[in-house]
């Protein structure tokens, strides 16, 4: 299950500042993947963004925590065909 968690919670557990969460999401995270914007307000993926700190300097790893990811999403479940 996918945890979604607030800036300031972000900031915390990564222990950077707002700017610095501002260039990470510019930079190197993926809208609707590491960080969703349903509203206003921009919710950071917990579980991917942790996947990602710790394997900053292993694009191809991070990678498969993506495809894993994705893989759980409902609109990647196959359909079941009605008898």
């Amino acid at each position: 299950m996918t945890t979604f968690i607030g800036k300031q919670e972000v900031c915390d557990l990564l222990q950077v500042t707002e700017r610095t969460l501002s260039r990470y999401r510019a930079n190197h995270w993926f809208l609707g993947i590491h960080f969703v914007k349903p509203v206003q307000k921009i919710l950071y993926n917990k579980e991917l963004i942790q996947d990602w700190m710790v394997n900053c300097d292993d694009y191809s790893a991070h990678l498969r925590a993506i495809e894993a990811y994705q893989a759980t999403l409902p609109s990647n479940q196959k359909r079941r065909r009605a008898s």
